[in-house]
């Protein structure tokens, strides 16, 4: 089944502290749902988390390559994890940042294949769920750029 979403959120922060979070290991770990483990290797991320989709339930172990870097304006990320006899996702994602007001303007446009277990679930539910999880990723990391010090108004007072 293929799966495509597209958002936009605005971080307190100027695009090069934005970038660099985006790219810090610990950080995406904790922001990630259900990230249990996530290692930076040679030209992008492997992880494991675990994940619940309505009635499935599944822990998914996956690699992630970041392409088209552009410091630090965006990249591409693809990737593929593999959930066992629930499924697989493979796909990929394009992210941008601008400048936007205190800010940084951080935008995405995900494509995704999914199979298994999961592409049974319907378009609606997986939609559903998507967004839920990008929602919490993007909030967890909104409110540890907060708590960072390295929001753009620490960083107009120094």
């Amino acid at each position: 089944m293929a799966f495509n979403m597209d958002g936009e959120i605005e971080l307190p922060a100027k695009r090069e502290v934005v970038w660099k979070m985006l790219n810090d290991p610990a950080v995406l770990q904790a922001c990630i749902p259900g990230c249990e483990e996530l290692s930076e290797i040679e030209g992008g991320f492997t992880a494991k988390a675990k994940m619940k989709v309505g009635p499935v339930s599944a822990r998914f172990v996956g690699h992630v390559k970041l392409s088209d870097l552009d410091p630090p304006n965006g990249y591409r990320i693809s990737g593929e994890g593999e959930g066992g006899i629930a499924g697989f996702a493979k796909g990929g994602a394009t992210v941008q940042l601008r400048d936007c007001g205190a800010g940084t303007l951080l935008t995405y446009k995900v494509d995704a294949q999914i199979g298994g277990k999961l592409a049974q679930l319907g378009q609606r539910l997986i939609g559903g769920t998507a967004k839920k999880l990008a929602d919490q990723f993007f909030v967890s990391l909104g409110e540890r750029i907060k708590n960072s010090g390295f929001s753009e108004r620490s960083i107009s007072a120094r």
